[in-house]
């Protein structure tokens, strides 16, 4: 986990400048959305490799960490019971 959270903040940038604040890899303008949703649709880490030559496997293994720790830290709250 300790490789995973310098990994992130090593190439993960978080800019209101840049893409609205959405994380970013830096040094870009893809977002760790965008890597997700290329995944998401099937592609390969090598073929989103190719198609963005100047990224690479450790920065879209950054995005899945980053999304991964994101929600690891979202916190749920009930909402109480329908039938109240």
């Amino acid at each position: 986990m300790w490789y995973n959270m310098f990994a992130m903040k090593d190439r993960i940038e978080v800019n209101p400048k840049i893409m609205l604040g959405k994380p970013v890899i830096k040094g870009t303008r893809i977002t760790v959305e965008h890597v997700l949703k290329l995944l998401k649709q099937g592609l390969s880490v090598k073929e989103i490799l190719k198609d963005y030559p100047h990224l690479r496997k450790r920065d879209i293994e950054a995005a899945v960490d980053y999304a991964t720790d994101s929600l690891g830290r979202e916190r749920a709250y009930p909402l109480g019971s329908i039938h109240s």
